[in-house]
């Protein structure tokens, strides 16, 4: 349990309830000063135990909410946790600035990278300033143009997904949405630099997308990963928005179904009830997984490596032809 007070999703609620057990006692033994401390040991060992049993069964949709926790480390606690002398870009020099996306370059255990990911907010008012994660135009492009830096200058890009999707309103449009994502896809798969990919929360749609080709992608272990959210799934195929259930497993935006279909490359194993309950260790986790894997791809030759990541892609999926399935 971290410091800060948790927040318990509705299938966690015998956590709080274990958790307000143990408040209980530990006020007990500080007013009245009773020895109690064997009582408040077995509830949280009974805790732990609790929370393995929880995590270790949790269905799509609710790993859907795990997702969206808001408690959960956002792109901004990574790079505060992992990212020395972070010098942050702002704007794409043509439109403006998108606080949706976060994009800069410093040194990550010495070495220098290039660090680009959605951002979050972690209450009401900067939600709504970060736009909940959804990036306009300029954010992509913004992106872009710190990748196309860290080209310049050799430096590995690690991009952290975690959106919902691209902003949809009509002025997201007006400035060209669609090709600012199709420009990044296009691009990212030619930047010759290694390029890691991590969804650590929601990876909604193009919005991801349009900063998740990379060498290699990887997901949190609760994350997911999704050409559509549950609700809006529900709400086309089941015309009702609360078949959120059945369109989550109907998807496939787990971190196992989609290392099942090779979409993915790894997953990062979270902490014992999920990222939000234990960010520093998350962090942590996330920044040996980058560690090794900058060592990994640096050394491979830049020809080689642009040729094993268009092979990633053009073997990604299948279709058929006449009852043929065709790879």
């Amino acid at each position: 349990m971290s410091e800060m007070q948790r927040k318990y999703l509705d299938f966690e609620k015998p956590l709080e309830e274990i958790e307000k057990n143990i408040s209980e006692l530990r006020e007990i033994k500080k007013r009245k000063n009773v020895d109690n401390q064997l009582q408040i040991t077995q509830l949280q060992q009974l805790f732990r135990e609790k929370t393995k049993e929880i995590y270790a069964n949790l269905t799509a949709w609710q790993k859907v909410q795990v997702a969206r926790h808001p408690q959960r480390p956002r792109t901004s606690d990574y790079i505060d946790g992992l990212i020395e002398q972070f010098y942050e870009f702002h704007g794409d020099r043509i439109h403006g600035d998108d606080p949706a996306i976060i994009a800069g370059i410093g040194k990550f255990r010495s070495k220098s990278v290039a660090i680009i990911g959605h951002q979050k907010g972690k209450d009401t008012e900067e939600n709504i300033k970060r736009n909940f994660g959804m990036a306009h135009p300029e954010g992509y492009r913004k992106a872009l143009r710190i990748m196309k830096i860290a080209e310049k200058f050799s430096f590995p890009v690690v991009t952290l997904v975690d959106t919902p999707g691209a902003h949809p309103h009509i002025e997201a449009e007006e400035r060209n949405q669609a090709l600012a994502i199709a420009s990044n896809i296009y691009q990212m798969s030619e930047i010759q630099t290694p390029i890691i990919v991590i969804i650590i929360g929601e990876g909604g749609s193009g919005g991801a997308l349009g900063i998740g080709v990379g060498d290699k992608i990887a997901m949190l272990e609760f994350s997911i990963y999704s050409v559509i959210s549950p609700e809006g799934c529900a709400s086309i195929l089941w015309k009702d928005q609360k078949a959120v259930k059945e369109a989550s497993e109907a998807l496939k935006l787990t971190a196992p179904e989609l290392l099942k279909l090779g979409l993915i490359d790894e997953i990062i194993k979270e902490p014992s009830g999920g990222a939000h309950s234990q960010s520093q260790e998350m962090i942590r986790t996330l920044g040996d997984y980058i560690e090794k894997n900058i060592a990994e791809l640096s050394s491979i030759e830049i020809n080689a490596l642009l040729e094993k990541r268009y092979e990633k892609y053009r073997n990604m999926g299948f279709y058929k032809i006449e009852n043929q399935e065709i790879l």
